[in-house]
């Protein structure tokens, strides 16, 4: 193992990390396998090291900006350890119908409780809207929440379609406040079930289905953080069925998180731990799937504010965390926070953005969808 040490060593430093040093964004290793486990298992081996407890760092979110913004995260993601998985990917489809069933039963089927315990009282997994001076997850929540309904310019009577509806959150304040009939669906039984009981006094319909099987004609859409499960080999025929389902004369509004850069591959550690299957688009990938079947109104990047959002989330998680410590493993909670953290410094390094996308289909006029 110890030729492995000077070479994890003068890696790091490259981004101004130094191993056992005295600042908050230094890692302080607590077993010598680190080193092997990350220069031959990649960002693997430094995330699954970190739920072991093998590393710590005071500062884990500067720690991955510094990581990332060196160009680091791209020399690690290179080594010949990723190659035949990187390939595996590009050349499979990883979110067919039955794969797409991973992600909610590995992930967003693990417990309402652990979910809530962090989000806050509005259960979205999605980036807060942090306008203004607030510094409140939940004002940020609500705030995007309604800042989707005027980018649609909702009104009373219209029929919404919410692919992807998490718990149900933005389906029933859209139904309570913009007076909509809402169509929700998702594949998560723990959220499906919630959601009924949450909206069961508002004008929400929740259904279980899967993208592939939509049918009926809405007049807005909306598609909140979902897309990230939608996989490269599959952008083009999911806008066709947005497409399809879109009235003419309609809006829809796409919320993503987007890469700088295309990749047709699972980050390692993210595909096993997180989001089976999850993939981050690009904007040319985006773009090429969206030509010719919708104008794109408007572009927002906000991800800053899921720098915010990702910090607050980290700290309800270990501030309820004893609540938790009986059900989960320490190992889930360092899982959560290496999670956290490490996408805050990705969004900090601007590898990362926060994109909402107002689309329209055979629309005369231009909507006014360009609000904060």
């Amino acid at each position: 193992m110890q030729v492995f040490r000077p070479i994890a060593t003068r890696l790091l430093s490259d981004a101004d990390i130094s191993i056992n040093g005295i600042r908050s964004h230094d890692i302080r290793v607590h077993d010598d396998r680190f080193y092997q486990n990350v220069l031959l298992k990649g960002s693997m081996g430094l995330g699954e090291d970190y739920m072991d407890g093998g590393w710590d760092c005071e500062d884990l979110e500067e720690m991955f900006f510094r990581l990332i913004n060196s160009g680091l995260e791209d020399r690690i993601r290179g080594l010949p350890v990723n190659f035949l998985p990187n390939l595996f990917a590009q050349l499979k489809n990883q979110q067919t119908r039955n794969k797409s069933l991973r992600v909610a039963e590995r992930h967003y089927n693990m417990g309402n409780d652990l979910f809530f315990s962090f989000l806050g009282k509005y259960k979205n997994y999605s980036c807060g809207y942090f306008n203004g001076t607030t510094k409140s997850l939940d004002i940020a929540q609500e705030q995007k929440m309604d800042l989707i309904c005027r980018k649609l310019s909702l009104s009373s009577g219209d029929r919404l379609l919410d692919v992807g509806g998490g718990w149900g959150e933005i389906a029933r304040f859209a139904a309570d406040n913009y007076g909509c009939h809402v169509t929700s669906i998702n594949i998560s039984d723990e959220q499906i079930a919630y959601g009924r009981e949450y909206c069961k006094d508002s004008s929400v319909n929740i259904l279980k289905c899967d993208y592939r099987d939509l049918e009926g004609e809405y007049d807005k859409i909306i598609v909140i953080a979902m897309l990230t499960h939608v996989g490269h080999k599959n952008y083009r025929a999911f806008m066709e069925k947005i497409h399809s389902c879109l009235k003419d004369g309609g809006s829809a509004l796409i919320e993503t998180v987007g890469s700088t850069v295309a990749r047709k591959h699972c980050e390692p550690w993210t595909n096993k731990y997180i989001f089976p299957g999850g993939l981050i688009p690009s904007i040319s990938q985006l773009g090429e799937a969206i030509e010719g079947l919708f104008v794109i109104e408007d572009l927002h990047d906000f991800g800053p504010d899921y720098v915010k959002t990702l910090r607050l989330w980290n700290k309800n998680l270990q501030k309820g965390w004893p609540g938790q410590s009986e059900i989960y493993s320490e190992r889930i909670r360092r899982m959560f926070e290496y999670f956290f953290l490490s996408v805050a410094g990705a969004f900090r390094a601007r590898s990362l953005h926060n994109w909402h996308l107002v689309l329209t289909k055979n629309a005369i006029d231009k909507p006014n969808c360009r609000v904060v």
